[in-house]
């Protein structure tokens, strides 16, 4: 008999298939924890569950009994409680690895297009308000030669390091819970404190996962450390600033402008303050988000899942800390 799984993110038909090849799977386009609930009912069987973004805490684990397996189709797992999931007994995986140059690609665009404000002049464009092209209102700032400062050096910013130093001849000063010598070694990199960094970056770019150390790191204080000329961006996880000192912060032209993908609450409601701010640039955390990278973390999870529901050790298996 095959082992029970629940799918209930939308995978492509040919990683559906290899899932279902191996297991009873069953599939939902939006899970429904409320009780009596399919979803629900298929939790009290289920041996494994693959997706992005479900919350899997006690609560869901003290109404899956049988589960064995959690695999996220994300680098990223703080809707996982890895504890807790391992207190139990369960497996927890991820996709590392397969989506760094795709994320580093995204979040160096956005920084460049932050700083030459490529948003805003499409629609200065569009709007018929291009008269002079000697207008300094079309004006940003520079990338090449300035210097960048990471929060967070994980394999997707060392990728980010790696276009800063050799594509735009940038300078490299990092913040990290260890000091990376091979980085530094690599990419001319410098360590800094994290105040040293805020106030001496041209560009700041928060790659930390969300950790409870990490919640709210960036708030008030430190874009006040920020240069006037900065420009901030966030592909970490929107809980790690405080919003609202950010956007206090591009109102009061504490900061120049930010570039984000990922926010506190997801998607953005249509009222958002952030929404009506011109040196904000917005994604709608699409990261990852490539025909190519998405097919490669669904194998990458639904791999996860097969190995840990067989009996091996699935290739990406999270360690509890």
């Amino acid at each position: 008999m095959k082992p029970k799984a629940i799918v209930y993110s939308k995978l492509p038909e040919e990683v559906l298939e290899y899932v279902k090849g191996h297991c009873d799977a069953s599939c939902f386009d939006a899970p429904d924890s409320s009780p009596g609930s399919p979803f629900a009912e298929a939790l009290k069987e289920a041996e494994g569950l693959l997706g992005a973004g479900l919350k899997v805490d006690a609560a869901l684990l003290d109404r899956a009994s049988r589960l064995k397996v959690v695999s996220n189709i994300s680098v990223g797992y703080d809707n996982l409680n890895i504890p807790e999931i391992s207190r139990r007994g369960i497996m927890a995986t991820n996709t590392p690895g397969v989506l760094n140059d795709t994320v580093a690609d995204t979040i160096f665009g956005l920084l460049v297009a932050t700083a030459r404000r490529m948003p805003e002049l499409d629609r200065y464009v569009r709007n018929g308000q291009w008269k002079d092209s000697r207008d300094d209102v079309q004006f940003g700032l520079d990338v090449h030669h300035k210097k960048l400062g990471i929060i967070g050096l994980g394999g997707i910013g060392e990728k980010i390091v790696q276009r800063a130093r050799f594509g735009f001849d940038m300078d490299i000063i990092y913040h990290n819970r260890s000091r990376n010598p091979k980085l530094e070694e690599q990419y001319g990199a410098a360590y800094r404190t994290l105040d040293e960094l805020l106030a001496e970056a041209d560009f700041v770019c928060l790659m930390t996962p969300l950790t409870p150390e990490t919640r709210g790191m960036i708030g008030e204080r430190e874009f006040k450390l920020m240069k006037k000329t900065a420009i901030f961006v966030n592909g970490s996880r929107g809980a790690t600033v405080d919003e609202e000192a950010l956007i206090e912060a591009l109102r009061s032209g504490t900061i120049w402008a930010a570039g984000l993908d990922v926010y506190v609450q997801e998607p953005l409601p249509e009222n958002h303050p952030l929404l009506s701010l011109d040196n904000a640039v917005l994604l709608p955390h699409i990261g990852s988000a490539t025909r190519e990278t998405r097919l490669e973390m669904a194998w990458t999870a639904a791999r996860n899942l097969v190995a840990g529901l067989i009996g091996k050790t699935p290739p990406n298996l999270i360690q509890a800390k």
